[in-house]
This record gives structure tokens, sequence and C-alpha cells, in this order.
């Protein structure tokens, strides 16, 4: 049974305000609540059904506490609108201070609002193997329960640097390639060298002007049929994957 403080202050990590507080999310289902408890991240509490504990009775040692419940509990603490397997109560890791690598690529997320698309681009960055992703203060928390399902995991891999985008930019002498509805075909890019910064603006507006004036290169997918635009987790993709191809 999950006892009240802990139904309270699981409640109460679905705002943003308490997870900063707290210095605590939570990760819900199977495979991801497997995933954290292999990390070596701090897992403070383990909400997990019998079957749950009774299958995986080694990885649930990794939690410091650990309490059997039910799935109707589950559900009504967390998001999902079933979970027949677990729940867990993580800290927010303290990553160290954003260094970019010589020839290293890095995602640079401008107001990105949608949890859901963030969490998209987190498994993205991870799918292609880039370790940091530089956000914009309004962008959405990387630690917002949606955000960590869409992730599936990556959350766990992929570091997110919350800071000023203007300034980070100008310190920088790699290229930073900045996604626009015009500029140079992605397709037909050539890289003057491998690594650098690319920056995807939000879902309505774009890049912002205030980041527009460190762009060096504005790319753009070419469309070959009339949608007026592209979901910004799809851009990410295709960006990464021709940026990265060329640059391996």
């Amino acid at each position: 049974m999950i006892s009240n403080k802990w139904a309270k202050l699981i409640k109460s990590l679905h705002q943003k305000k308490y997870r900063k507080a707290e210095q605590l999310f939570f990760v819900e289902g199977e495979k991801a609540v497997l995933e954290v408890l292999a990390s070596g991240w701090t897992v403070p509490a383990l909400f997990a059904t019998d079957v749950f504990i009774q299958q995986h009775a080694q990885a649930v040692k990794a939690a410091a506490l650990l309490q059997p419940c039910n799935s109707d509990e589950l559900v009504k603490v967390g998001t999902f609108i079933s979970n027949d397997a677990a729940l867990a109560v993580v800290e927010i890791p303290q990553w160290p201070e954003f260094s970019a690598g010589t020839a290293s690529w890095t995602l640079v997320l401008d107001n990105i609002n949608d949890p859901g698309n963030l969490g998209t681009i987190i498994r993205i960055a991870d799918w292609y193997g880039i370790k940091h992703i530089i956000s914009s203060p309004d962008t959405a928390d990387c630690f917002n329960p949606k955000v960590v399902a869409a992730a599936k995991g990556s959350f766990l891999r992929v570091q997110l640097h919350y800071q000023p985008l203007a300034e980070t930019l100008a310190r920088t002498n790699m290229p930073v390639y900045g996604a626009y509805l015009g500029g140079e075909n992605v397709h037909q890019l050539k890289l003057n060298q491998a690594g650098g910064y690319i920056v995807l603006g939000n879902e309505a507006n774009g890049i912002s002007n205030q980041v527009s004036q460190y762009i060096s290169r504005k790319i753009t997918i070419p469309a070959f049929g009339g949608a007026e635009s592209l979901n910004v987790g799809i851009a990410a993709a295709v960006i990464c994957d021709n940026l990265l191809r060329l640059s391996h």
C-alpha cells in the first residue's frame, strides 16, 4: 500500500515547482523503472505490484524503500491510464556544467513548449549518440512526467542544460546550424567541419530573434508536398540523420 505521505509527495511531483523544491521526480511503467533501477541513479522509493517484485527481485534492491501496492494505487498517484508494474521516485541528478566537446554535436532547444516533443527529441538525441542538449530556460522541464514517458529511458543517457542560449552561442567557435523553413537543403549540405550546434525553434514561432543572430548556417528540410511545416520532433530526426551521416 502507498502511504498517504508518499501519495501526497508523488502527486506534488506532477508540478515543476515541487520537483524543483524536492529535487525529485518519478518514473512509471515496467521498462522505464527497470532502466532507472539499473542506471545507478538514486531511487529513494519504489512502489510496485507483487508480480513486478517477484519477477525482478534483484533489481528492486536498488531502491532505498520498497512498498508493495496494487495497480489501482499506481494509477491514482501517477499519470498512466494503466500501470500494473511499478513507479519509482528518483533524485534529480546534478549534472556538471556544460562544456562543448571537440567534434561533437549538441542540440539547442529554443523554447520547446510541448513535453511530448521534448521527450521525443531526447530519445532522438540518444539514438544518434548526442549526449548533451542545451535548452532555453522557458523550454519544458525534462523531468515532467510526460517528457519522461516520451523519452522512453533516454533521459538517463542525455544531459539537459538549461541556460541562456544567446550567451552560450556567443562564446562558441563551432558552427551553429539553425532549422528554418528557408535555408540550405539539408540533403545537399557540405560540412566544413564535424560537430557543432543544431538549433531547433519554438513549435509556433521558430527560432527567436535573439538566438537567430548567432546562427552561422540556416538549413531546411525540403518539402515535396503541401504540408505547411513539420513537427519539431520529426524535424530533429531528419536533421540529425543528415548531419551525423555526413560527419561520419
